[in-house]
């Protein structure tokens, strides 16, 4: 599989990464270790995670659950040195640290929670999971509003956080720093405290959006960001919860995301079904499979992407599997193109 770099980092990752947020919950430990696996012999071997997961529901009991079942895995067969590992430090939530928000301190502490549940002395790309200033992310983009938003606080704990991580990279704890759920503004002011630390390793080299045919909130000013900052999208749900396989248009599957979370967290709209059957008909007409036609579209974006491809079970991830050579030609990506003007923003 394609390689690409991560930021300006010297990091080389294949063109997917391996998706972990059903390990524990949904996913099996054994299924999940199976993943694993097969990842690694597709040339995969980059998987993403965080102290958050398992999801659908996240719950409190369970923070960290998935970051141990990888370090079972790495602690069996020994193979930490042949995967690049992703984790993720929780922002301000209920979940952990009695919600306190992203410090100097509870970063420290909450990598340092990864690092012995993954049962490594390294992360290689650690993420902040969201900002402690909020987000338009997750459906709240229809009533965003930053104008509450103290900038002197927030430049301020940017350069706090900044100066604990660089002590983190320091020592060996983490390789390379990335953001999650995250603006363009939010981008450069990490990217300007940095070097105001003289930190340039720990320059953002990533940004964890959402990011699929449904959902493209990225295409504009962030992807600007991006490419001028060489800043490397993880597009998580590049199949959008499942919506772009077509598997819920005769129903919902037992065992699935949507039979556990029936509006999957807001994307189940009216205006969702119009849009699902126009990129269902776009794969049919060109004989693509629509899972192949997703993940391959996020892939070849101008500006560098790489889909987080995450499966409930391993069948799943072998069928996805089945089409990372796909390569969607100028007469699909016109069509997805028109189809996008159409559907701008269903969920």
């Amino acid at each position: 599989m394609e390689r690409r770099r991560l930021g300006r980092t010297g990091i080389e990752v294949p063109a997917w990464c391996l998706g972990t947020m059903t390990f524990g919950r949904q996913t099996p430990e054994a299924d999940a270790h199976r993943q694993i696996e097969r990842a690694l012999d597709h040339g995969i071997d980059f998987v993403d995670t965080a102290e958050m997961y398992p999801v659908n529901p996240p719950r409190a009991e369970t923070v960290g659950d998935t970051e141990s079942i990888i370090g079972n895995w790495l602690r069996r067969t020994g193979r930490r040195d042949e995967v690049t590992i992703a984790t993720k430090c929780l922002g301000p939530s209920s979940l952990a640290r009695d919600g306190a928000p992203i410090t100097a301190g509870t970063v420290i502490e909450a990598l340092d929670g990864s690092l012995a549940r993954l049962g490594t002395d390294r992360v290689d790309l650690y993420q902040l999971h969201w900002p402690n200033r909020g987000s338009y992310h997750f459906r709240q983009i229809w009533s965003y509003d930053p104008s509450g938003q103290s900038t002197a606080a927030a430049v301020e704990n940017i350069a706090e956080v900044t100066g604990a991580l660089a002590e983190a990279q320091a020592a060996g704890k983490i390789r390379a720093f990335g953001l999650s759920n995250d603006t363009a503004w939010g981008i450069m002011k990490w990217i300007e405290a940095a070097g105001a630390a003289g930190a340039d390793a720990l320059r953002v080299a990533t940004i964890q959006n959402e990011y699929s045919l449904l959902c493209r909130y990225w295409d504009a000013d962030l992807a600007e960001t991006c490419h001028h900052e060489a800043v490397t999208l993880l597009a998580y749900s590049p199949l959008a919860c499942g919506l772009l396989t077509g598997k819920y248009r005769d129903g919902i599957p037992e065992g699935s995301r949507r039979s556990i979370n029936p509006d999957l967290n807001g994307r189940v709209s009216e205006r969702l079904w119009p849009a699902i059957d126009a990129y269902l008909g776009i794969a049919r007409r060109h004989g693509i499979d629509p899972v192949h036609m997703a993940l391959a579209w996020v892939a070849q974006r101008p500006v560098p992407a790489i889909p987080i491809v995450g499966a409930t079970t391993e069948a799943q991830l072998a069928h996805a599997l089945e089409g990372a050579d796909t390569v969607l030609d100028g007469a699909v990506l016109e069509e997805i193109d028109k189809t996008h003007r159409a559907h701008g923003m269903p969920f």
